[in-house]
């Protein structure tokens, strides 16, 4: 069986993804993907993890967690796909001790041995730090962003850190991620990769992102553009996307707040700058994949 696990981060639109990904769940069950309600599994993943801790997990722990998560006969099941932004931490522990996720690589260790004669593969999105933690600071029950970063430097934040912590704890699990930012421009690629499907593979909801920050006289003609000329390839489509977010695009929308006291323009520059440059370091990272425009 091929397991996909989504591991957050934290507001990167985990929970909108899911519910596009169950938006499609009847159509993918005829493909061998299942994809159960995040209630049957969350909760159980997190007990059986912190009951684990650096053990190893018991031969049936498979058995009995996939009786636990899927109704239907596994014997018709291909592809799993379960979601779990909380897996790494709840928010207001997310750099708990002064790092980024610490506990990321024991939990992926003892998924991957739980799952260790399936295929799996995590996917993870990413977000530009300098929104990244603004958005996370709403997100916790904290008040200011120093007791949430626990005296790590915002400019000690580098995703590709983090994920080269994971590929050395699991380092045959694929890994996959993107950029939040890009979300509106390849939503339908992203649930076609979690779900495996054709590139052509008809998505319900696969421009849902742009339509968010698109006013709705464009996502009519967007959608009349698409309907007139079928045979555009994936592409092609992707350029038209662009053309239309540059016309019809809602500013306030699309901008983000970062509404924190002590930031000033010369740390939002660095950060978005380093960040850059961390994506630059992911798309070559062995065994990881990013998903870009």
């Amino acid at each position: 069986m091929q397991v996909v696990l989504h591991a957050g981060l934290h507001v990167t639109d985990s929970d909108r993804l899911f519910r596009t990904l169950l938006r499609n769940r009847e159509a993918f069950r005829g493909d061998g993907i299942a994809i159960p309600g995040p209630g049957k599994y969350r909760q159980l993943i997190s007990e059986m993890l912190n009951a684990l801790g650096d053990s190893a997990p018991a031969p049936a722990a498979r058995d009995i967690l996939l009786d636990s998560i899927i109704d239907e006969d596994t014997v018709h099941v291909d592809r799993l796909i379960l979601s779990h932004e909380h897996l790494f931490s709840v928010p207001k522990i997310a750099f708990q001790g002064g790092s980024v996720y610490r506990k990321a690589e024991q939990r992926l260790r003892a998924l991957a041995d739980v799952f260790r004669n399936d295929s799996f593969e995590v996917f993870i999105g990413l977000r530009n730090p300098a929104t990244f933690l603004p958005a996370l600071l709403k997100a916790t029950p904290l008040t200011d962003i120093a007791h949430l970063l626990h005296g790590l430097d915002p400019m000690q934040i580098r995703w590709s850190d983090l994920i080269a912590r994971i590929k050395v704890a699991v380092p045959n699990v694929p890994v996959t991620v993107w950029c939040d930012e890009d979300s509106p421009l390849i939503w339908g690629e992203l649930i076609r990769e979690f779900s495996g499907v054709e590139p052509t593979y008809p998505i319900i909801g696969a421009y849902s992102r742009m339509a968010d920050i698109t006013s709705q006289e464009g996502m009519t003609r967007f959608r009349a553009y698409l309907a007139e000329k079928p045979d555009l390839n994936q592409a092609q489509i992707r350029r038209v996307m662009v053309a239309f977010l540059d016309k019809y695009a809602d500013a306030s929308k699309v901008e983000h707040e970062f509404d924190l006291p002590d930031w000033d323009a010369h740390l939002i520059q660095d950060l978005t700058e380093q960040y850059e440059e961390d994506l630059f370091d992911l798309g070559r990272m062995p065994g990881v994949t990013l998903i870009a425009p």
